[in-house]
This record gives C-alpha cells, structure tokens and sequence, in this order.
C-alpha cells in the first residue's frame, strides 16, 4: 500500500526518536560509567582494571551491531511490532539486573550482552517501520528521527554525572531502566502497514512455514565486488572508531584531574554529530552514484588524524576542537551509510546488507577498546593507544577509495551485457531466414502459416 505520509505514522517517527536516543545516548555515555565503574569495582592491586572494565562498554556497543543481521531476520518473519516490543524488554531486564551486580565479571554479561541485545532488537525495526508509514517525506523523518540519538548523548552524561555522584551508580543504572521501559511502551505503536512473512505464508489458517533459506539470508550481496569491498574497509577503518567514546573521559581524567567537566566533550561530539549529519546528509543528495563513498573517506581521515591529535592535547580547550571536529565527521560517516547501500546493492537487497555490515563492524568496535585499556594499564598513559586508534581510519578510507572505481567497472560490465545478447539474437534470427526448405520457402514463413 502507498505510505500515508503522516497521521498515525507521527506518533511512530517519535518512538522510533526515543528509540535512537535511549539506545545511542546509553551507549555513547558508557565513558562516564565507565569512569565510575572504576572507582567502584576497582582496586590497586589489579594491573589490568582498565583492560577488564572496556569490555563492558565495547561488547555492550558491539553486540548491538553483531546482532544485526539476525534482527533483520526476525523483523523480515515476525514484523517491526513484536521484535521491538520483546528487544526493548530484554534490554529493560539486562539493565535492571546489572544494577544488582557486586563485581566487574557479571556486566559481561548483564550489560555487555543481555542488555545490548535487547538493544540491539528495539532498534532495527525502529527504522524499518519508518517506511511503512512515509516516502517522500522519508528523508526529513530519518533526520529526525537521528537526531535522537544526538539529543540524547548531549543531554544524558550531565544527567549521569549527578545521578552517580547523588544516588551511586547501581540506582543510577536503575533509573536509566526508566528509559528503556518507555521504549518498550513505544514498541507497541509500530503498527505494520506491510504484511510480514509469518502473515504471507501462513495466511488465513494461521499455519506459518519458514520461507526457504535463500530468502531468509540474502547472501547474494556478496557477489558485488564493490559491497564485498565496502564491507571490508568499514570494519577495517572502526579498530579505533569507539576508543574515544570509552577512554576519553578517563584520559581527562588522568591528564587534568578533576579541574575541568570532562562531559562537554560528550556534549560537543553530540552537538557536531547532529549538525553533521544533517549537513552531510543533503550535500550527499548532490553528489552522485557511488561517488558519495568519497565522503565517507573524508570522515574516515579527518576521524583518525583527530584521535592522533588528542594526546597532544596539552590544553582542555584544544581537546574541545578536537571533539568539535570528530563529532563533524562521525556524523558524516553515519549519515550515509544508507545511501551508499542503496547505490551498491539496489532498494530489493538495502536490508541485509546492510545488516551483514552492521554485523562484520561489531568484532572491531568490540576489540578496540579493550585493546587500548592494555596499553593503559601496561604503559600508564593513554598515549600510545590514541595514537594507534587513528591509524585503522586511514587504512579503511584508503581501501573505499577503490569503490567507485569499482562500481563503475560493474555498470559498463552489466551494460555490455544485455548488448551482447540482443546482438546474438539477431544473427540468429538473420540466419534463421536464410535456412529454407525443400519448396524453397523461408522456414520463418513455414512457421507462420502453421
């Protein structure tokens, strides 16, 4: 059916607006807790506290890209209304039990999986049901609804901040349960317009089988070498993506002390973020085809030369730049991954693909962090680890740069394709008229009186 443009589908651009909020604002606010995690689970004699404690924040983020490509699955059989609603509520008990935890090992688990998880299945079809419900205004509703999620980073760690310096971090986490409630409250508006699989195959009589596995995973995108290459050098270039989200607040910490709020950092990568998408996004709309991947090499370059220049940073006001310019580019990069998808792989197959590279960008964003406590609690700075986190962004925007190249070599293949075949048909025809029979008429005009 043909999107309403609005009416009820308002009410569900809003949700899915908490929803990008709660989930993103949670997880790119894990530096403060992480910061508290600390001081609270931690103790001098332990030489690797900074190692064991990035985990949690790195797997609770990378767990909600991992999960990816199965939610597309279940939201493709299930629909968009039961998938969020069971997600948002997983995430609820994941959270509220990592508020009862006595030590750092059980937050692997509670936060790391069980609450990202459940994350990770709110928000997927947060964006799905978007399309069900607008076309031609869908550009203006996913900025909108993206938005949240820079709303929420700006506003939350300062809310963090005095909840934990008030109330301690396990009440902290417990109101924090308060968002994710609402979320799964905002699940139920996602009311399909689109019938899902379960709907199609089981028809009226309720039986459902499970379509074939072709269908299920569509891992035919991989056959596109410019996707192929794309999938590769995005993973590649995010090894150093989340360490500042994670480590910043503690490198402040270390190198300033507690004279100065370290969570305007937060604040200023939220800020650019929002503004750089909404910036990039529409220069995007100009540039065309699969050129737009140039601007995602900008972003990527511009991302590791800033996390090299961090511990340089000798003054917090050249931190403050810095962040400025990150959150810039961060929001370039995330803008257009989805237009980039469509240009690759075609509006049939955007789903999983990009669901596959949600899934392939989750083992970096999840190893990185931890990588860069190491080098903390080996060397006693975070220099060096800073330093090596901006060198994978370069790496990965040299890779894309091959992309369009690629892509362009494809179209001209695919073209010269359909060519061919309409020449050989025709020689075909032509020597078809040249073969007669015994009365010496065409067999063309044989066929034509039978």
């Amino acid at each position: 059916p043909e999107p309403p443009e609005g009416g009820w589908g308002w009410v569900v651009m809003l949700a899915a607006m908490w929803c990008n909020g709660a989930v993103f604002g949670i997880q790119n606010s894990c530096g403060v807790l992480f910061v508290s995690m600390l001081r609270l689970f931690g103790s001098s004699d332990d030489k690797q506290l900074v190692f064991k404690t990035a985990w949690v924040g790195s797997l609770s983020m990378g767990m909600v890209f991992f999960c990816s490509p199965i939610v597309s699955i279940f939201t493709d059989l299930f629909g968009c209304r039961k998938v969020a609603v069971v997600g948002a509520a997983v995430g609820l008990v994941g959270l509220l039990s990592s508020s009862f935890v006595s030590t750092i090992e059980p937050l692997y688990f509670t936060y790391g999986i069980l609450f990202a998880c459940g994350c990770s299945f709110a928000y997927q079809p947060s964006l799905v049901i978007l399309g069900h419900y607008f076309k031609k205004r869908l550009g203006l509703v996913n900025g909108i609804v993206t938005a949240g999620s820079s709303l929420f980073t700006v506003s939350l760690p300062f809310l963090l901040r005095v909840l934990i310096d008030s109330v301690d971090l396990y009440n902290t986490l417990r109101v924090l349960c308060i968002l994710m409630f609402v979320l799964f409250l905002a699940g139920f508006t996602y009311k399909p317009l689109i019938p899902n699989t379960k709907d199609k195959e089981g028809g009226k009589k309720g039986k459902f089988k499970l379509p074939p596995a072709k269908k299920i995973c569509n891992f035919s995108v991989f056959k596109v070498l410019s996707y192929r290459i794309w999938a590769f050098g995005i993973p590649a270039a995010l090894f150093g993506y989340f360490v500042p989200y994670v480590h910043l607040m503690n490198h402040v910490k270390d190198r300033f002390g507690d004279s100065v709020p370290e969570e305007v950092l937060l604040l200023c990568l939220g800020i650019t973020s929002g503004v750089g998408r909404l910036i990039f996004g529409r220069v995007a709309d100009y540039i065309p085809g699969a050129k737009k991947i140039y601007l995602q090499v900008a972003s990527f370059f511009f991302i590791g030369l800033m996390s090299m220049m961090i511990p340089l940073c000798n003054v917090f006001g050249a931190l403050v730049a810095v962040c400025l310019f990150m959150g810039l580019f961060d929001g370039c990069f995330i803008c257009i991954m989805a237009p980039i998808a469509f240009e690759l792989v075609g509006a049939q197959d955007v789903s999983q693909a990009i669901g596959f590279l949600l899934g392939l960008m989750s083992v970096p964003m999840t190893v990185g962090p931890p990588i860069a406590g190491l080098l903390r609690d080996k060397l006693g700075t975070y220099d060096v680890a800073f330093y090596l986190a901006g060198v994978p962004p370069l790496i990965g925007g040299a890779i894309l740069c091959f992309i369009p190249w690629v892509h362009e070599r494809q179209k001209l293949k695919e073209r010269a394709k359909p060519v061919d075949g309409e020449t050989t048909e025709k020689m075909l025809e032509n020597e078809s008229t040249l073969v007669s029979d015994t009365t010496g008429k065409p067999v063309k005009e044989l066929d034509s009186g039978f």
